[in-house]
This record gives structure tokens, C-alpha cells and sequence, in this order.
């Protein structure tokens, strides 16, 4: 099953389409022909932002599940097997469940032509049609008001994660224009729950707010000795650290908390169920401390995984560095639409070292020697190249004390 799976997936891979081509026209013939799947959903929180969507969906799925609901949840890109993209009821979707909608898809698309994005979420919201859950947790691709998932016409809620200069080939070279295309997925009268943003974002979630007439929930949260104190409707709620790692984790924990909070008329839990749901969310390569594998066997110190790759997610990193007793050494691969100049920037004057490599089946990554130019442009010292992950490994055979970050890319995190 595993080898037509395989299959199916590369057949869907359109080369006459754009990788990414931000358009609703053909999701919704798509859709159309597969009898709206899209209209016979369990009640969907759909998620935007820029950072921070697979941890805050994270936190939501874990809170849910300890109350007891059966949960759906659409993500991506997957580290290890697609598989990982659609959670059905709770559990990764199965070769045996996926593959009958993917060949269903596959027939389908040849008389219309759509975007490996487009037709492999088609797939996910047969299946999560075709099975019965309390809620789906459905996260944006790319941006929001042309995403794929933006077919949903009366969610339960829409949450906007922190926003930041990412995908600006597709969404726009400035904060406004980008926060409007996430805010693209609010919709009429439906509640909008929004991370802090910055006062340009703000606005322009709120003007688009206004406009639909869609509430938004106003919510704050202070972090104190004890983990997160929330505060909405009037009423303050003890949360407790985040099991996710870093201080932005926090942002995250709270936002998911005030979405659920905000919803207990449909989806009723208690702070209890809300708390321990808190306590025990886990996401891979958010920080991530690994403890097998080829780099534990060769690294004497702690290795940490995190799948950060713009400027914003480099803050949020540096500020984990400085948290830390013992040095930070970075591994590195960046795929070349990213801005490795900025990523590097925030990061420069916490690290001990860096390493350079490219991402292995990923032609479009960076070299190592231009990553090294970027990262010391933007100030990093001590930069040396690997010309694979293989030759990277021998390099640290005999690393000394610290702690490895291996970042730049959720495909090098894979």
C-alpha cells in the first residue's frame, strides 16, 4: 500500500501548474464534482498566521481530546509521511483510508487540472466528511483569502496566528498586505480570534472584522511564575507552562486556550480539561530535544529540532538561546525563497557556531557557501560548510559541549 501511495501522490503532481498558485477557481469546480465534501464537515476552526498554526492547533487538538471529542486536523507540510497532514478521529490517517480517495482524486483531476495543494486537500475533506468527528482543525497552506481551505463558508471560528514578513512572492511585500490575505479567511458574523499583533496588523484584522461583522474576542494573557494567567469575559483563568518549549510557546498556548474558551457554548470543556490539554500538547520540531539518531550518537550535548524559517521564528529561537547555560551551535539548511539574511540576523550575537548544509532532495535549497554568505552578512561568526548532511555528521563526530540547533526548514527537520 505504502508504493501506491507513492504513486498516487507523485501523480498528482501537476508540472503544466505552479507549485503555489493562490486561486479559489479551481477548488471550487473540484469541489463541485466531488459533491461539496466542503458542506458536510463537523464544525471547523480554521487557522491562519504566519507563525505559530501547527503549535496553536496542537494545543487546540490536545485540549479537545482530553474532554473527550473526536478530533480532526488538517496540517502542513508533513516532516516524515504525508500521512501526517489528516488526522481522522485522533489518529494519522492510514494508507487504507487515504488511498481510495487519493485514486478517487487522481481520476477526477484529469479532466480538471489543479495544484498538488489543491487536489491532495480535496482528498482531506473527503475523508473528513466521510467520517464523523466533533470538530476540525483545519490549517491555512499558505495565506487565506485564496487558500485552498478557504472553502469552508460558515466556520465555527477562524483564529489568526501571529503575523510576519514570510511568502512575500505570493502575499505581499509589506505587514498590511500580508495580514489581509490572512484576514481573508474571516467570515460574516462568524468569531475571529487573533493573536497580540503588531498595531498594523490590528487594523487590518479589525477593518475586516468590522466589515463582515464578525466578533472579535477580546483576550489577554500575562506570563507569571506559575506559567500563563488568561484574561477574558471578564473573568481570569491559571494556565500552566506550555508543554511545547520556547517563550513563544506561551502566545500560543493562550491563544488556543482563549479559543476554546470562547466557544464553550458549542464546544463545552472544563479549565481542568483545558489545562492538562495545555500541559500535554507535543508537536515535532518545535524544539524538539531528540534522543536517538546519528546526530545524538555523534553530538555529546542535547540536540534540538526546530522547523523555523523566517525572521520572526529566528526571534522566537534567539530568545530560547538566551535561556540556555551552555553554548549554541547551529546546523542550517534554508530553501532559497526564504530570507536567510534575516533569519540569520536575530540569531548572530547567541551562537557559538554554525554549520552550513544543503537540504537533502531539495535542489531549490540553499548552497552551503551562499547560506555562509548570507549568514555572515548578517553577522554570524565561526560559519563553516558541509557539502551533505553525511559530511555535516563527521564534522561533529567529536563536537564538543553545548547544545545543537538544527533549523532553517521544516524539510530539513523531515
Amino acid at each position: 500500500m505504502r508504493g501506491r501511495l507513492a504513486e498516487l501522490l507523485e501523480a498528482l503532481n501537476n508540472p503544466s501548474l505552479p507549485g503555489i498558485d493562490l486561486e479559489l477557481t479551481r477548488m471550487e469546480q473540484l469541489l463541485a464534482v466531488l459533491d461539496h465534501p466542503e458542506r458536510k464537515l463537523p464544525p471547523v476552526i480554521h487557522v491562519a498566521g504566519t507563525n505559530g498554526k501547527g503549535s496553536t492547533i496542537a494545543y487546540l487538538r490536545a485540549i479537545y481530546e482530553v474532554a473527550g471529542y473526536h478530533v480532526h486536523a488538517y496540517t502542513s507540510p508533513h516532516l516524515l509521511r504525508f500521512n501526517e497532514r489528516m488526522v481522522i478521529a485522533g489518529h494519522e490517517i492510514s494508507d487504507a483510508i487515504l488511498v481510495p480517495y487519493l485514486e478517487h482524486i487522481v481520476r477526477v483531476t484529469k479532466k480538471i487540472p489543479v495544484t498538488f495543494f489543491e487536489a491532495t486537500t480535496a482528498a482531506a475533506l473527503l475523508a473528513f466528511a466521510g467520517h464523523p468527528a466533533d470538530i476540525l482543525l483545519l490549517e491555512t497552506g499558505l495565506g487565506g483569502r485564496l487558500d485552498a481551505t478557504n472553502v469552508v463558508a460558515k466556520p465555527l471560528a477562524t483564529v489568526i496566528t501571529p503575523i510576519a514578513m514570510d511568502h512575500m512572492e505570493y502575499l505581499g511585500d509589506s505587514l498590511k498586505k500580508i495580514a489581509a490575505e490572512k484576514a481573508g479567511i474571516l467570515k460574516p458574523f462568524v468569531p475571529c480570534i487573533s493573536a497580540e499583533q503588531s498595531p498594523e496588523v490590528t487594523e487590518v484584522i479589525a477593518k475586516r472584522a468590522g466589515e463582515l461583522r464578525a466578533p472579535m474576542v477580546a483576550w489577554r494573557a500575562e506570563w507569571v511564575e506559575e506559567g500563563i494567567t488568561l484574561f477574558i469575559n471578564n473573568q481570569s483563568y491559571a494556565l500552566p507552562y506550555p508543554g511545547l518549549a520556547g517563550a513563544h510557546q506561551y502566545g500560543n498556548a493562550a491563544l488556543a486556550a482563549a479559543t476554546v474558551l470562547s466557544l464553550q457554548s458549542s464546544l463545552k470543556t472544563s479549565m481542568e480539561q483545558i489545562w492538562l490539554g495545555v500541559a500535554s500538547a507535543s508537536w515535532p520540531a518545535r524544539l524538539q530535544v531528540l534522543s536517538q539518531g546519528p546526530l545524538v550518537a555523534c553530538w555529546k550535548g542535547a540536540v534540538v529540532l526546530d522547523g523555523g524559517h523566517n525572521e520572526s521564528a529566528a526571534t522566537a529561537l534567539a530568545e530560547w538561546a538566551k535561556e540556555q547555560s551552555k553554548p549554541i551551535h547551529l546546523l542550517v539548511g534554508m530553501m532559497q525563497r526564504k530570507d536567510a539574511a534575516a533569519f540569520f540576523r536575530p540569531l548572530a550575537s547567541v551562537i557559538s557556531s554554525l554549520i552550513c548544509v544543503p537540504i537533502p532532495g531539495h535542489p531549490d535549497s540553499y548552497s552551503p557557501d551562499a547560506l555562509a554568505k548570507k549568514a555572515k552578512v548578517a553577522g554570524c561568526a565561526n560559519v563553516s560548510m558541509a557539502s551533505s548532511l553525511t559530511d555535516a555528521l563527521r564534522m561533529l563526530e567529536h563536537g564538543g559541549d553545548g547544545v545543537l540547533l538544527v533549523t532553517g526548514s521544516l524539510f530539513l527537520a523531515g
